[in-house]
């Protein structure tokens, strides 16, 4: 995996654990995305346009070369934002007699057609969308990834989306959405037990490490299949020349291999399988 997707991976995680974690003091809102935002987009792709931050220019969907008259979709005027998102996360909280998962659809259309910041609406806007399942408590942790199929399906997605923005006819963009969301979930249970697997292949690998540590570890790469000697350090409680070597150890036995440095310099070891099985295309698609 280039190292400009596995930073854009950590992003998404740590975006969504924290807005998670924040969930029961900051709901769902203008303040909540911001962060997330802002976190999402952190040293990677859109980092230069004010990730945190509101737009305060026209944008525009529809490739690189369109202008305001040829771009598929303008979104409202920025100065038009303030109320719009407020009548958003209104909805967002509003005791509306919907199925849940219409209302996320609707939600997410709307979120994109506001299009509120100058990059990454269209990442932000689809972990909202687990974010709002979770939130509701309809899923236990954040495992239905739809960008997946959103993306294999970008052309459709885009018209669906547009649809409502100019006949007012939600039908296609929702049946969509509940397509993905069936897909994605049976994909999901393949790539759970696929995982199990490998974190039972794991453990036995590292049987033969003499550390109880080795084990600690292990479950920590299934928690977070990219780690660096810090992260070790401070999740297993053990001083830096341990973590580095129970690293190797993991290197030697096949769980880890080396990957590129971070940002700020570190090491880190990547499960290449755990990351495969995350990350490649559907293994279990409906159509």
């Amino acid at each position: 995996m280039p190292n400009a997707d596995v930073e854009e991976v950590l992003n998404y995680v740590d975006a969504l654990e924290w807005g998670l974690g924040e969930r029961n003091t900051l709901p769902l809102g203008v303040r909540l995305v911001r962060e997330m935002h802002r976190r999402l987009l952190a040293g990677v792709r859109g980092r230069e346009r004010t990730p945190g931050e509101f737009r305060t220019t026209q944008n525009r969907v529809g490739g690189g070369t369109s202008t305001i008259e040829t771009a598929r979709f303008v979104p409202p005027p920025p100065g038009e934002l303030p109320a719009l998102l407020a009548d958003w996360e209104r909805f967002a909280h509003d005791d509306v007699e919907l199925p849940l998962l219409i209302k996320n659809a609707l939600l997410h259309y709307q979120f994109e057609t506001l299009h509120p910041f100058l990059d990454g609406n269209g990442r932000l806007g689809r972990l909202l969308i687990v974010f709002f399942l979770v939130e509701h408590g309809r899923l236990t942790a954040p495992l239905l990834y739809l960008s997946a199929y959103l993306e294999a399906d970008r052309e459709r997605y885009y018209e669906a989306l547009q649809t409502v923005r100019e006949i007012g006819d939600p039908l296609p963009w929702i049946e969509l959405f509940l397509r993905a969301v069936h897909s994605q979930a049976t994909d999901a249970v393949a790539r759970a037990q696929r995982l199990v697997e490998l974190r039972e292949r794991y453990r036995a690998a590292a049987s033969s490490i003499a550390s109880s540590n080795g084990m600690a570890l292990v479950d920590l790469v299934c928690e977070t299949p990219i780690v660096s000697s810090r992260t070790v350090e401070t999740r297993l409680g053990v001083t830096r020349p341990t973590a580095l070597k129970l690293l190797r150890q993991l290197e030697a036995v096949g769980v880890l291999t080396e990957g590129d440095q971070g940002p700020r310099g570190q090491r880190r070891y990547l499960a290449r399988e755990l990351m495969v099985t995350v990350t490649e295309e559907a293994m279990g698609s409906d159509e």
